[in-house]
């Protein structure tokens, strides 16, 4: 009888071990944002907007992949204003207008 109980204990270990990898992955897949300022001279142009992040979500890390896809449509950073999960996309939505997504 205490090899069952062995046995079992082993799988439920294995099933918790599982499941928590199964959950760490599924926090690290989670949608990353970060919401900026950028410029235009000549004239000048100002805009807020957000954009989805591909790489690390961090802010050290949106200011470099914010800043080459910005310039890469004409567009200089200003800052980066903060990094956000989806929960914070519709509270900006309306003040990003056209820039929601954009980029």
């Amino acid at each position: 009888m205490s090899l069952i109980v062995v046995g079992m204990k082993r799988i439920c270990l294995l099933i918790v071990a599982c499941l928590g990898i199964g959950f760490a992955a599924s926090a690290a897949d989670a949608a990353c944002f970060a919401d900026y300022k950028a410029k235009r001279d000549n004239p000048l142009k100002l805009h807020y907007g957000v954009m989805q992040l591909r790489g690390q979500c961090s802010k050290q890390a949106a200011r470099g992949e914010v800043s080459q896809r910005l310039n890469a449509n004409g567009w200089i950073l200003l800052n980066v204003l903060s990094v956000f999960e989806e929960g914070g996309l519709n509270q900006r939505k309306n003040s990003a207008g056209n820039y929601f997504l954009r980029y």
